[in-house]
Order: structure tokens, then C-alpha cells, then sequence
């Protein structure tokens, strides 16, 4: 059989190590270019392959594809863009196929989480559909770390590793100054409808007392006396009381403690804040002092706190997806599959995208304590091995020396397309 190229596309929040699974496919690739011919990735995600923007990865030297596995971002850019249903959006894909068909692409590698795995599953169903040969392979990436069957997503490693040593760090800040000043302060976290980003904080305390002292799970009904019992008990008790909260913290009844009442890109809830909407919780019925802090894009961006773990994770994946699809395999996903827990151990699986796309991984309640504010000793046994080791990025004059590549773009050869 003829080699054909491969197309390679980010998709979704970016992580510290996305582009270490990028720097597996394309070397992995280089290596079999008896097989595969050029890797194009997708300028800005799957949308570069709709409007057929296509980035020539030749174009970059072996040196500059290893400077990815230490970049964070999106080397070549992402998107918040998710394909309709086949059904009543089928121009879509068929507009991919057209493109992949116009460059000889045979191979398609998919870098994302949830709804990414559900975008390569389709175009898998289409392709086959449409008699077109195609190996769809979908690279997982996730912090929210909510992706079925594999044992965990790269890119959650890090950002685990970001949150719990932030709370260790903003805890020792708060105790210090706590007899007069700030008693409670609120760490606001992602994790839309999984706590496991929330649950990595948990591993900043070693012992009876230390913080955080409360965790705020979305698998967990917020109560609000509850938890002000709990925050006013801990000043009380220690001084000071250190709390990480989910994005996702909802009520019983389901409703989002920060909803914003507005939608995004995939559909969902625009969530607006639950660390003030917490700390005018804290003002109003306890009146303690308090600080609080987000996150946001913070987390997911450190490669200079990068885990090794996760580093090491990202990268065999992408290497895995490219042997796979040399295998002859299709609509499938590489996991990571824990075969040890001391010392840690861990190899790659596959698992099939129907059992992947749409489902989501939450916490198992036994990772969290019986009064469902911190984790337990198996969840800390689950999470502890995923931030280990350092993993850090050269640095030049104080700063850390990241890759920014220039985009060669590949001559089009279809019509354009407004997606």
C-alpha cells in the first residue's frame, strides 16, 4: 500500500503537555516515513481543516519538534468548535473527508477530550460511510481528567501538581498572617462536572489540620450551613481555614452555585465565579476576612511545574496513536492503563471511541472522605503517583525558553469553505 500523509489537530482547553503528545505523533511518524508521509496539523484545531489551512510539520527541523515536548499552549493552535450531528450538519463532514482526500491523508489523529472523542468517531463513521480509507486514532487530553476507561488523561498530572502545590504554598501565606488578618481563603479550581482538579488539592495535607481543610466536590451536594459550620469550626480550631472549590460546586437540585446563565461553544453552562459567589456566602453569615483567588487558565498553562509523570504520559500516547494507526486500527483511543501501585507502574492500552465519546469519568465516592470534604487514603493513593517528579523546561535569563513556531501553510486546492 501506498504511504499517505497524516493530519494532526489540538482541540479543546490547551495543558501544559499537549504538545509533548504532539512531539510523539510527528517523531513517530518520521520514523515510519516508509508509511506516512507528511504530518499536517490543523491550524487552530479542526476548523483548520475545514477552511483547509494546513500546517506543513516538515517544514520544522527534528530540533524543533523536541522543543514541543517542553512547550505549553497549542503549538498549532485549538478551538472550542464542535461538529453537529451527521444528520443535519453532514456538509461538515463531508468537507473534512473532501480536504483529507485533496492532501492524501490516510491517517487522523485527534488531540482532545469528551466531545473530541466524539468528533473522531464520526468522522470514522463517515469516512467508512463514504468507502474512504481512514485510520482516525483520538490522542486523549484532558485536565478535567474525565475520560473513561483509561486510568487517567494527560495534561490532569500537571495541573493536579500546579493546585496542590498552590494550596501548600497560599496556606503557609494565610497561616503566617491569620491572627490579624485573613481568615479564610478560597481557591476556585476547573472541573465543570468532576472534582478530581478540586480532589488533587487535598494532597498539599499530610496530617490532621493541614490545609485545605474543606474541598468543595461537584459530586458532593453543596449545603450551605453545612459547609459555614465547617469554615467557622476551622477558624476556630486552627486560626485560619483553606478551601478549594470546584467551578462545577452545584445543590442538590443540580443547579451550578456560579451559573452564569449563558452557554459556550459546546453547549455548556457558562459558569461565572463560585469563589466570590462562596467568600459573600462567608461575609454574610460568618463575617470573617477573606481572600480568594482563580486559577483559570493558570493551572492548566505551568509547564514549569510540570509533572514528569504526565510529561512522560502525553508523549507515549501520541507515540501510541501513531503506532496503532500503522497496525491498521480505527476509531480507537490509547489509554493508560496503572499496572502497579508501588511502586507506580503504568503501560498503554486501547480502548474503543464508543465506549469513550460522550461519557464522562467522575470521582468515585471512596476517593472522598464519609463527610465529603477531603479525600481519602485511596484517593490519595490514586492521585499521589500522577504529580510526581520534575520535568522542567530550559530556562534562558530567568525565564523558561518556550518554541513559537511559524505556521507553513500548504498551497489549497478547494474551494474556500465558512464553517
Amino acid at each position: 500500500m501506498a504511504k499517505q500523509n497524516a493530519f494532526y489537530a489540538q482541540s479543546g482547553g490547551v495543558t501544559a503537555v499537549i504538545n509533548a503528545s504532539a512531539c510523539g505523533v510527528i517523531e513517530t511518524a518520521r520514523q515510519h516515513g516508509d508509511e506516512i508521509g507528511t504530518v499536517y496539523a490543523g491550524r487552530n484545531g479542526i476548523i483548520g481543516a475545514l477552511t483547509e489551512e494546513l500546517i506543513d510539520t516538515s517544514a520544522l527541523s527534528d530540533q524543533q519538534v523536541q522543543q514541543l515536548r517542553h512547550t505549553p499552549g497549542g503549538a498549532f493552535g485549538s478551538c472550542r468548535y464542535k461538529l453537529k450531528d451527521i444528520d443535519s450538519h453532514r456538509s461538515q463532514y463531508e468537507r473534512l473527508i473532501e480536504v483529507f482526500k485533496a492532501h492524501d491523508i490516510g491517517y487522523f489523529f485527534y488531540n482532545g477530550g469528551n466531545d473530541s472523542a466524539d468528533t473522531c468517531l464520526k468522522v470514522s463513521q463517515l469516512a467508512d460511510a463514504m468507502g474512504y480509507p481512514l485510520k482516525a486514532v483520538h490522542i486523549p487530553k484532558t485536565v478535567d481528567n474525565d475520560l473513561p476507561v483509561t486510568d487517567n488523561c494527560p495534561g490532569f498530572g500537571s495541573v493536579a501538581k500546579y493546585i496542590a502545590v498552590s494550596t501548600q504554598e497560599a496556606a503557609m501565606d494565610i497561616e503566617s498572617m491569620c491572627a490579624t488578618s485573613t481568615k479564610v481563603f478560597i481557591l476556585e479550581v476547573m472541573g465543570r462536572h468532576a472534582g478530581w482538579i478540586a480532589a488533587a488539592g487535598g494532597l498539599a495535607g499530610q496530617k490532621e489540620g493541614d490545609a485545605p481543610h474543606l474541598i468543595i466536590f461537584p459530586e458532593i451536594p453543596f449545603d450551605r450551613a453545612t459547609v459555614m459550620a465547617r469554615v467557622d469550626d476551622c477558624v476556630k480550631k486552627f486560626g485560619f481555614c483553606v478551601m478549594v472549590v470546584s467551578e462545577g460546586a452545584r445543590y442538590a437540585d443540580g443547579t451550578f452555585l456560579a451559573d452564569a446563565g449563558t452557554t459556550d461553544a459546546f453547549g455548556h453552562k457558562q459558569l461565572g465565579g463560585v469563589a466570590p459567589t462562596l467568600a459573600g456566602m462567608i461575609k454574610q453569615d460568618l463575617g470573617h476576612k477573606f481572600h480568594w483567588a482563580v486559577a483559570d487558565y493558570l493551572q492548566r498553562s505551568a509547564r514549569h511545574l510540570a509533572s514528569a509523570t504526565d510529561v512522560e504520559q502525553a508523549y507515549a500516547v501520541g507515540v501510541a496513536a501513531v503506532k496503532l494507526a500503522l497496525e491498521g486500527k480505527n476509531s480507537v483511543m490509547p489509554t493508560i492503563v496503572r499496572t502497579q501501585e508501588s511502586p507506580y507502574a503504568w503501560e498503554i492500552g486501547e480502548a474503543c471511541l464508543s465506549d469513550i465519546a460522550n461519557v464522562e469519568k467522575m470521582m468515585p465516592r471512596d476517593f472522598i472522605t464519609p463527610d465529603g470534604f477531603g479525600i481519602s487514603e485511596l484517593g490519595r493513593q490514586y492521585l499521589s503517583p500522577l504529580i510526581q517528579g520534575e520535568d522542567c523546561p530550559p530556562y534562558v535569563n530567568g525565564l523558561p525558553q518556550y518554541i513559537r513556531l511559524q505556521h507553513q501553510l500548504v498551497a489549497k486546492k478547494l474551494p474556500d469553505f465558512e464553517p
